[in-house]
Formats: structure tokens, C-alpha cells, sequence
């Protein structure tokens, strides 16, 4: 069976919840995965607007989350938690930063990626970009799964 990645808190393609928008509580969502492939040594995870209005936009990563995890509790995006390492997302900050689509532009997509990685710990710089924690990981990627959502202000 392939990687699998879910949410109890919203399905796939379903409606992202307020709270882990920018104007809710801003808290990154609890996230699940499963059927890891042999010899995970490290997991990596970022979330992508693929549609923002002035193209891709980066909202979060985290790396560097030891192999034994099977999942991330809701909240884990926060700075100051003990799990991984954040990149510094497309708005400047190195934690979570939840949708904030312009009103009423509609629903905007959402893709969490989930890299299982064949290193214990990336060689990303200090303070990397989403873009540079990507780029550290493509040649230890073992396998990868997505979950996307939607989410309308």
C-alpha cells in the first residue's frame, strides 16, 4: 500500500475549517499518515496555495520530524513546539500561516505534502525558505502523499 496522509479534521478536497485559517485561531491542522515505505529515516511536510492571486504561494514546512512519528497534533505549527524544524514560509515567518484568500475571490486550494526521507536531517541552510527545504529533500524522497482542502473567506 502507498503513503497515505489524512485529517479528522476535514476530507480530502473538503472545506478547510475557520480555525486553521488566518482570520480563526490560525493553528495548523491535526494531521495523520500511514503505510510509510522502508527506511524512512525523517518526514517532511508543507502546505501550498496553489492558487494564490500573485501565484504559488509557500505557507508552511516542517522537517527534519523523526521517523518514528505517524502524525502532528493540531497546533504543531506553532513556533516553540518541540516537533521538527519550520522553514521561513512565502509571508517571512518560520511557523504555520493558515489560508487568508481575498474576500470574495471564491475557494482557494490547499495541498499539505508528506516527503518520507532517506536522511535523518536535511543539509538545508540556516533559516531556509520553503523552496530550499524542497530543494534539500528531492534526491531522499522515498515516497510522498497529498491532502488538499478548500477554503472560501
Amino acid at each position: 500500500m502507498a503513503l497515505q496522509l489524512n485529517s479528522p479534521a476535514f476530507d480530502d478536497g473538503g472545506a478547510l475549517p475557520r480555525r486553521y485559517a488566518h482570520g480563526g485561531d490560525n493553528l495548523s491542522p491535526p494531521l495523520h499518515w500511514s503505510d510509510p515505505p522502508d527506511g524512512v529515516q525523517s518526514w517532511a511536510i508543507v502546505m501550498e496555495e496553489p492558487q494564490a492571486p500573485a501565484g504559488q504561494r509557500w505557507r508552511w514546512a516542517l522537517y527534519d520530524l523523526p521517523p518514528e512519528h505517524g502524525d502532528l497534533p493540531e497546533g504543531a505549527g506553532r513556533v516553540g513546539q518541540p516537533t521538527g524544524r519550520h522553514a521561513v514560509n512565502d509571508l517571512g515567518e518560520a511557523r504555520y500561516d493558515g489560508p487568508e484568500p481575498p474576500a470574495g475571490s471564491g475557494q482557494h486550494r490547499y495541498v499539505f505534502r508528506l516527503l518520507a526521507l532517506r536522511t535523518p536531517q536535511l543539509h538545508a541552510p540556516h533559516s531556509p525558505s520553503v523552496l530550499q527545504v524542497l530543494e534539500a529533500a528531492r534526491s531522499y524522497v522515498l515516497a510522498q502523499a497529498e491532502l488538499s482542502a478548500v477554503y472560501e473567506r
